[in-house]
């Protein structure tokens, strides 16, 4: 079986307004399991187009996208919805928890979007994800009343509700201050860690990069380095 859960090969991407513009050229990268691997570079240089098209959110590149081995081109909105859903767990920089629902149905919603386990099974799920993250105390509170460290948690636990293969991550800590700034990288650091989670997280944060696996760094489009970061 094979460890790669994402291959970019040969990816661009071009903006027509009015202009026609090259936004990512000839992006080539893998992501293996297990592997915590950070996205860097200046405003406008590319990083968000790209975790849009590797999430198959954005449908209009030239190149192949291949998850889990499968290629992802000419596939039906359907199709990239349920791999989406599936496959993949989003965290951004503002949490999106709906205040409506409380914490624990907030971290169930894909779960029960999947209908892949009765909703009992996956009310069990939520909480587990909840207490892996050390915030089951809250699962019946509403997102407006926690802090902006513990939504971010919750937004986490959504995010693993589906046992996804990779958590993408556009710009997670943007949002934080240093402390829990530094309890989300801690999070990262263990799901890669201990539970061989592969992330690929979007930051303009040098001390978070650092501290990941793998950090692939982005000038006008083009990936300039991607760097294999020593044990620390």
């Amino acid at each position: 079986m094979s460890n790669i859960v994402l291959q970019a090969r040969n990816i661009s991407k071009y903006f027509h307004d009015p202009v026609t513009n090259q936004v990512l050229k000839n992006i080539n990268l893998t992501i293996e399991k297990g592997v915590f691997a950070s996205v860097m570079g200046k405003s406008g240089c590319g990083k968000s187009t790209l975790l849009y098209i590797l999430s198959t959110m954005d449908t209009e590149y030239e190149g192949e996208l291949f998850i889990d081995g499968v290629n992802m081109r000419n596939r039906k909105e359907k199709e990239l919805a349920l791999v989406r859903n599936e496959k993949i767990g989003f965290v951004f920089q503002f949490h999106y928890l709906l205040n409506e629902f409380s914490v624990i149905r907030n971290v169930m919603l894909p779960g029960i979007k999947l209908a892949k386990y009765s909703e009992k099974e996956v009310e069990a799920k939520a909480y587990e994800k909840l207490k892996l993250l050390g915030i089951e105390s809250e699962a019946l509170k509403k997102p407006n009343q926690l802090s902006g460290g513990q939504k971010q948690r919750v937004a986490i636990a959504r995010a693993l509700i589906n046992d996804p293969l990779i958590i993408m991550g556009d710009e997670p800590t943007g949002n934080l201050d240093k402390k829990n700034s530094e309890n989300v990288y801690e999070i990262f650091s263990e799901l890669a860690e201990t539970y061989k989670q592969s992330l690929l997280i979007v930051t303009h944060d040098p001390e978070f990069a650092n501290r990941t696996h793998r950090i692939i760094e982005m000038v006008d489009g083009a990936i300039t380095a991607d760097i294999i970061q020593a044990e620390k």
